[in-house]
């Protein structure tokens, strides 16, 4: 038998009523075999399960994937979208996602370089109106992150910002978390260049949309018809 530990994330978390728990699976139990054992222990999840997204030690897996013994097994609904900077390379880097207060001011700073001609920066901030279908007011929203494989995956999304924009110079990607009033800002992506026609424009917009599908981060609004998580349908693929 393999004894793991299985995180609940979002909507799931309350579903499940519990943020974690430990399971003992029989020995090569894949997450296939979690996905159907979860639904008998957690009828509340069973609806869900279907379209709920796994990670195994921080990494998405998928159905035919074997859990192994001590693993960190997450389950959360598809994303809604410690600071860190590299001094050791030549192109700096910035990932954070924390309940700190965002300042624009300094994020450009730190992805400035002598070289550096222009900035794009995208920033995310709450919104009081909300139109989908009808008007909603939002009176706040809760962030929630798993922070750990949130941090790798913002990693992951400098290095494909890098990869398809080689001139792009600095990339500053920064979340909050926790509880945000309206008018604050959540999300930065600020990406640095020697000129504006170099890929900042497109970069910063990559960096956003990517962060909304496959960065482990939700957020639940609640107004004066109540609470609710906003969910994405992203489903990420192998190697994501």
């Amino acid at each position: 038998m393999s004894l793991i530990r299985v995180l609940f994330f979002a909507s799931l978390r309350d579903r499940a009523g519990m943020k974690a728990t430990t399971l003992e699976l029989p020995e090569g139990s894949k997450i296939r075999q979690l996905r159907t054992r979860l639904g008998l222990e957690f009828p509340g999840l069973a609806e869900a399960l279907e379209t709920s997204l796994f990670s195994i030690n921080r990494e998405f897996a998928f159905d035919d994937d074997e859990i192994p013994e001590n693993a960190d097994v997450a389950i959360f609904p598809p994303v809604s979208g410690g600071s860190e900077m590299d001094l050791s390379t030549v192109k700096p880097t910035v990932i954070s996602v924390s309940e700190d207060k965002l300042d624009l001011n300094e994020l450009v700073k730190m992805i400035t370089l002598p070289s550096t001609g222009a900035v794009c920066i995208f920033t995310g901030v709450v919104r009081a109106v909300t139109i989908r279908g009808k008007t909603l007011k939002t009176e706040y929203l809760d962030y929630e992150a798993y922070i750990p494989m949130a941090e790798e995956k913002i990693r992951q999304v400098t290095e494909e910002i890098r990869g398809k924009w080689p001139q792009v110079e600095g990339i500053a990607i920064v979340q909050r978390v926790g509880r945000l009033n309206p008018g604050t800002p959540t999300v930065v992506i600020a990406c640095s260049a020697p000129h504006r026609d170099t890929g900042v424009f497109e970069a910063a917009r990559y960096g956003i949309d990517r962060l909304k599908e496959i960065v482990p981060i939700w957020k639940r609004e609640t107004g004066p018809g109540g609470e609710y998580w906003v969910e994405g349908n992203y489903i990420p693929h192998r190697g994501d």
